[in-house]
């Protein structure tokens, strides 16, 4: 029988797309790549643990859960997040920033400094501007006064933004128009910390990056992963955690995060095998932009 291999997720370094594994092996994600592996027959996905510790538990979790993780692991990895407002005496620099997705789908957050661009590739940002540097304190607040006062989410789902990338505008100046009428209207706003350092307008567009223009429309999304399952397509776009997948059928979006937990092996020829389904339509824009 072949080793099997977990995956640790998908990352975003400079050259592009990454499959991480287990163990420190990775897998580099160009475009064109054949993308193609199978689920051990018989296997059951387990939870990844918290911190870098296994789950005590070796719980089994749902084949459709993203976090593969059970609820007591889930609860311990949120709790020592920035998200979590835990980590308040944090010294290290922290920036806001406004991202979009698609037309009328903005969202504002913050991530490390010294990420960079990491946290807005990971998330399939089309479109992003920093609004400003400063703690991390000073940087949340800034988030919560630009979700209040512009009526921005901190959160857009992942089905969301999949439907979105099959009407992006084709220009960068088009896909860059709500955000610069957005960060407009926020540096104008009064109550930001003075302790945070606005920045200027600057987009930074990753559609081609992602590699979505030309790219026809998803036909469907990998539902979960099964045992005996395989998945086989040639990689023509990667967008945050998702993979654009040309199949027989046309292009599926698998979403990486549905690996972890799960034992993967070659997928010895074999083509599509898993529960796939259709992509969710576009909810209405969100309202309050302009």
């Amino acid at each position: 029988m072949a080793q099997a291999w977990s995956c640790s997720g998908l990352r975003w370094s400079a050259d592009g797309p990454v499959l991480v594994w287990d163990g420190g092996r990775s897998s580099a994600l160009p475009r064109g790549k054949r993308v193609a592996f199978g689920v051990v027959e018989g296997g059951v996905r387990t939870c990844v643990g918290a911190r870098g510790h296994a789950c005590p538990l070796g719980a089994a979790v749902p084949g459709r859960s993203t976090g593969a993780r059970c609820e007591e692991c889930a609860r311990l990895d949120r709790a020592h997040s920035v998200a979590a407002d835990t980590l308040a005496d944090d010294p290290r620099p922290y920036r806001v920033y406004l991202a979009w997705f698609g037309p009328g789908m903005v969202k504002v957050g913050i991530t490390g400094a010294r990420r960079g661009a990491a946290r807005l590739l990971e998330q399939g940002a089309v479109v992003f501007t920093w609004l400003g540097t400063g703690p991390l304190m000073a940087a949340r607040r800034t988030e919560e006064l630009l979700r209040a006062a512009l009526g921005v989410p901190d959160r857009i789902p992942y089905a969301d933004k999949r439907a979105a990338r099959a009407a992006l505008p084709a220009t960068r100046q088009e896909r860059a128009a709500e955000i610069a009428g957005l960060h407009a209207r926020a540096v104008a706003l009064s109550g930001w910390p003075e302790s945070l350092d606005p920045a200027p307008f600057q987009p930074a567009d990753h559609a081609e990056v992602f590699g979505l223009p030309g790219v026809p429309a998803a036909v469907g999304e990998v539902a979960e992963l099964v045992a005996g399952g395989a998945v086989s397509g040639e990689l023509v776009a990667a967008a945050g955690p998702d993979l654009h997948l040309a199949t027989a059928s046309g292009v599926v979006v698998l979403d990486t995060r549905l690996l972890a937990g799960w034992g993967l092996v070659p997928s010895g020829g074999r083509e599509f095998a898993v529960p796939v389904r259709a992509l969710r339509e576009r909810t209405a824009a969100q309202d309050g932009l302009f």
